[in-house]
């Protein structure tokens, strides 16, 4: 039976410092770290996506948490063909996905950023969060066999946004296409019945590890602001509803990263708290 790790997708979210969750004297950026990894195994970095990781941070990541705490990384936005600002990029490097010396430049430099998080053991995953438009066919085949080329000997993890991809006619395919890269399957929980919904696929792709990250369940997700998508908090019951399908999914490797997505206020670190307390004693 693999470990549960159970965390939220970020602890420096501007709603969750403003929350009170972290206590006097612990909110600066070392603070709240500590603070956190105190309490949790895991944590999602979200900052990567926005801009590339710098290996001074990275380290000092490494520095301010214990052995045995992992972080789970969103890869950078140029990288997954989300839309990107030249003026996140360094030293003027355009933001130009289709030329192959600026990817093979961002690559070079996302894997950089991270390295003292391989080297120290605490890397768990590379989340790849496609975009909604980012459809089953092959075209996509190719975008991930690319990505399972440049990212040998990472321990990927893949979201897609687009639903066609957990369909019951194509989820066979879906898992067998991970499956044959070692890249992790994650399955979300979210608001169904929308025209954006992803269905709750739960499938072992990856021996090492398997995803589970926890949106919220906004009706607004896909049409309103950040704090509306996000705003959520969850009930036990609903949580308790996951436990027979993490367990299956530990059954089958050997960790399960639960991530909470519902990032608005405390929301997120409520729900961690509960879902832990909800599966007990590891």
């Amino acid at each position: 039976m693999g470990d549960i790790l159970v965390g939220t997708c970020s602890w420096a979210d501007p709603m969750l410092v403003r929350s009170g969750w972290y206590p006097p004297g612990r909110r600066d950026a070392e603070g709240r770290l500590r603070y956190y990894a105190g309490r949790f195994p895991v944590v999602e970095v979200d900052a990567t996506y926005y801009a590339l990781p710098r290996e001074r941070n990275s380290a000092l990541w490494v520095e301010r948490t214990g052995d045995g705490f992992v972080f789970d990384v969103k890869a950078f936005s140029l990288l997954t063909g989300h839309p990107t600002r030249s003026a996140v990029l360094p030293d003027g490097i355009p933001a130009d996905a289709r030329d192959p010396g600026v990817l093979d430049e961002v690559w070079a430099r996302f894997a950089a950023g991270l390295a003292p998080l391989r080297r120290a053991g605490r890397l768990g995953s590379v989340l790849f969060q496609f975009p909604p438009w980012f459809r089953p066919g092959a075209r996509a085949e190719e975008v991930l066999a690319r990505t399972a080329r440049r990212t040998e000997g990472w321990q990927v993890a893949v979201e897609f946004r687009h639903p066609a991809w957990w369909h019951e006619e194509r989820a066979d395919a879906t898992r067998a296409l991970l499956a044959r890269y070692g890249m992790a399957a994650v399955a979300v929980d979210m608001a169904s019945g929308l025209p954006s919904s992803v269905p709750p696929v739960t499938c072992v792709t990856s021996p090492r590890l398997s995803v589970v990250r926890f949106h919220g369940r906004s009706t607004a997700w896909g049409t309103g602001s950040k704090e509306e998508r996000f705003r959520y908090a969850y009930r036990d019951d609903e949580l308790a509803s996951w436990l027979p399908r993490l367990r299956a999914l530990a059954a089958g490797t050997e960790q399960v990263h639960v991530l909470f997505n519902n990032c608005c206020g405390d929301a997120a670190v409520r729900a961690a708290e509960a879902m832990r307390r909800l599966l007990g004693p590891a």
